[in-house]
């Protein structure tokens, strides 16, 4: 049998440990949040990061953006906001007598969308094939995204006045939600010591990239290089099993969700310096993967089960490969 050779991880380690310093230099804390976005984006996959207002959820979405140099556009969704106000619309042309098309805000390479449950359902559908087929479809001619195409959207799960529920169909379309919450005492007292030294970077004109796109390109093409076990597979795909037989779950996860456990597994391995995937790893990502994709049944969530607490058991009862 012909030995593995290992990939050199040196380069990679440098790139992403810079990355990570000029994150701290503006966020405060969220290191596990920060290390979630990271994999995600390393593993070219959506973002659905939720957080009351006020920590700083858009700001480490836009922070992100401008550390990689990247074509980077905001979508405020709002209920009065239409597909064409996303999407693009044709325009006529009276000089060449012809439409042309005017891409809408979602044409970039990290798109922010904040606030994605304040628009109807027409709105949010107009996600769904630019997040699973990466290309939009309008008036019959389809036009593709960038590669490095990414959604980061941002949600508020307190306010339910003038929002609406994500359709299942779409949050499966986002490889991790994250939760942002509130700072600890220390980490609250280091943003009011920032602020009140003003060296808290507001201006995110003044962060320079620390990525180019085909740094991050090249980054996750050193995916396919990261070695997994067949019995790690076999994990990740009894864990995805689990929540289909759990019976506080009335919804489980799809098989969109396996792929997105392995992809998501592998990307954290890479970012922890291995060219290996090892179980720690698949149980880091596994409640950011998952939690989004199932739903409760009615007496688990009367009980005080979440969907964080329901993933925990079920990584409790899947045997870890040796």
């Amino acid at each position: 049998m012909e030995e593995r050779k290992n990939t050199d991880l040196t380069d990679f380690a440098s790139k992403v440990q810079t990355l990570r310093q000029a994150i701290g230099e503006t966020i405060v804390g969220q290191e596990e949040n920060v290390e979630l976005l990271l994999t995600a984006i390393l593993a070219g996959g959506h973002v659905l990061i939720e957080g009351v207002p006020g920590v700083a959820k858009t700001l480490l979405a836009k922070l992100m953006a401008r550390l990689i140099d990247a074509r980077f556009s905001r979508v405020q969704f709002t209920p009065d906001l239409m597909p064409s106000d996303v999407l693009g619309t044709s325009v006529f042309n009276m000089k060449t007598q012809e439409f042309q098309f005017h891409a809408g805000p979602v044409f970039a390479d990290l798109v922010l969308v904040d606030e994605v449950n304040r628009a109807p359902a027409k709105t949010q559908a107009a996600l769904f094939e630019v997040m699973e087929e990466r290309q939009a479809t309008i008036d019959g001619t389809t036009h593709p995204m960038s590669p490095l195409y990414t959604i980061l959207a941002t949600q508020n799960p307190v306010e339910q006045e003038g929002t609406y529920k994500l359709p299942e169909a779409q949050t499966d379309r986002f490889m991790m939600k994250i939760v942002v919450g509130y700072p600890t005492l220390e980490e609250e007292v280091e943003i009011l010591n920032r602020h009140h030294q003003e060296t808290f970077t507001m201006n995110l004109d003044q962060v320079k990239p620390v990525l180019t796109r085909d740094d991050l390109l090249e980054l996750r093409a050193m995916l396919k290089q990261v070695f997994v076990d067949p019995a790690l597979l076999r994990y990740i795909a009894s864990i995805v099993l689990q929540t289909r037989q759990s019976k506080v779950l009335f919804l489980g996860a799809s098989p969109r969700a396996s792929v997105a456990l392995l992809q998501a597994s592998k990307a954290y391995a890479l970012l922890q310096g291995r060219d290996f995937l090892i179980p720690e790893d698949v149980r880091f990502v596994a409640p950011s993967v998952l939690q989004h994709r199932i739903i409760l049944t009615a007496e688990a969530e009367m009980e005080g089960m979440t969907p964080q607490k329901a993933v925990a058991r079920l990584l409790d009862k899947v045997e870890v490969p040796k």
